[in-house]
């Protein structure tokens, strides 16, 4: 096996920034998630093996300012007055710690943060559900698929982050979003 990094814990964290310029709101956003002091640097979505999660507190108190971290981001923004944007991280975490698991990044238009983290929590689900080979219908509704899913004893865990809002009402820039950040040991 390779030399890598491979992250030995994971958190969570959503938020919501406003602001006249899109980049100073992308920075307000980070800053009500808690993660604006350090170095961003986007991953795909794996869910390493042996990989524990922990609260946000847990995870900030590990990290010091300036420090490369690595995370799985959704993000979305707009400057229309009122349109509803949503950014939401989902989860599926194998039954066997040993095994990879996946997060999923949804961001959407329109969409309440039910229905926004529910997609994104069953986009995970379906993309391990498939790796593990677990046969399933793909017409049935979440909550149904959720339902096989468990049942088949490979799926331990599923959850799902969202952040939504509003555009405001004056047409400033309104930035949602949703991560995992992970702790490298």
């Amino acid at each position: 096996m390779g030399n890598g990094i491979i992250p030995r814990q994971v958190f969570f964290v959503k938020g919501v920034g406003m602001h006249k310029d899109r980049l100073a709101s992308f920075e307000s956003a980070l800053r009500n998630a808690g993660i604006e002091k350090f170095n961003l640097v986007y991953v795909s979505s794996i869910y390493p093996p042996n990989c524990k999660i922990i609260s946000k507190s847990e995870g900030l108190d590990q990290l010091s300012p300036g420090q490369v971290t690595f995370c799985v981001m959704s993000k979305n923004e707009t400057n229309e007055p009122n349109r509803l944007v949503s950014a939401a991280i989902g989860l599926a975490v194998p039954n066997r710690k040993d095994r990879y698991g996946y997060i999923s990044e949804h961001h959407a238009f329109g969409e309440k943060k039910e229905k926004s983290g529910d997609y994104a929590e069953d986009l995970a689900a379906t993309m391990l559900a498939t790796t593990l080979g677990i046969a399933f219908d793909s017409d049935l509704a979440w909550d149904a698929r959720k339902k096989v899913y468990k049942a088949s004893g490979h799926i331990f865990k599923t959850m799902n982050i969202c952040q939504s809002a509003e555009g405001h009402k004056y047409g400033l820039w309104t930035t949602v979003l949703a991560a995992a950040v992970f702790i490298v040991e």
